[in-house]
């Protein structure tokens, strides 16, 4: 498969047509070039070619057009989108924010999560753009299975920063969690609940069953964040 197949693999399973490639996008006699290149001939009976103008239109008004699948065939016709699920559901109404830009850090980079915390211009993996999202602090990758299905390993979570005090948790939501145990950090994605081991110890239950509920005096948190939403990178077909 050529590059011209490739192309029109590509328009084909992101719904463009060539009517809106000329109307839409802007590209003088879209239609007639298309069909051409169908046919196999360009005006003049030439060997077909894509024109430059197609493949730039095309892929300046979608991003989810993979411009490296039509010129060489590495990766798929169309780039991964994200599956994006809230997790926090507030009583009230939350603002959002309308560009969504959410900075995505390397929590393993950062040595522990309060680090992270301290040092947000440092470990920086890249930037998520999700417009009216609810305003996040900023987003890690998910490792292990105590959310699954809920979260799998490789998901991504945004996240808000809150302060070590019982009066700024909300109990039965999901948190980041990092906790210090005999000088070794703890990190992990969980729900967390009061515990009946006393005012001052949360408890910490996964989704995945086969993980049973743990208790921990709050004193050995060293940091913590509300999951806002999950991000899960799905392959368009």
């Amino acid at each position: 498969m050529g590059i011209i197949e490739r192309f029109f693999e590509s328009i084909e399973k992101a719904g463009i047509s060539s009517y809106e490639i000329e109307k839409k996008y802007g590209v003088k006699s879209a239609q007639s070039k298309l069909s051409q290149l169908k046919e196999g001939k360009t005006k003049g009976g030439k060997e077909k070619t894509l024109p430059s103008d197609l493949l730039s239109a095309v892929c300046s008004a979608r991003e989810d057009i993979n411009p490296d699948y039509i010129l060489t065939g590495r990766g798929t016709p169309l780039r991964q989108q994200p599956e994006v699920t809230q997790i926090f559901h507030p009583k009230s109404l939350e603002k959002t924010e309308e560009d969504g830009l959410i900075t995505l850090y390397d929590v393993e980079a950062a040595a522990n999560l309060k680090s992270l915390f301290d040092n947000k211009d440092q470990n920086i993996l890249g930037q998520i753009n999700i417009p009216n999202i609810p305003k996040c602090d900023g987003a890690v990758y998910v490792k292990g299975d105590s959310m699954y299905p809920l979260l799998k390993s490789g998901d991504i979570v945004a996240y808000k920063e809150v302060p070590l005090e019982m009066s700024h948790i909300f109990f039965g939501e999901m948190y980041l969690v990092s906790i210090d145990l005999d000088g070794d950090e703890y990190l992990t994605v969980k729900y967390v609940q009061h515990s009946e081991k006393g005012e001052d110890w949360i408890k910490l239950v996964s989704y995945n069953q086969n993980h049973q509920p743990k208790d921990f005096p709050l004193s050995s948190v060293r940091a913590m964040a509300l999951v806002k939403l999950s991000i899960r990178m799905n392959t368009m077909k």
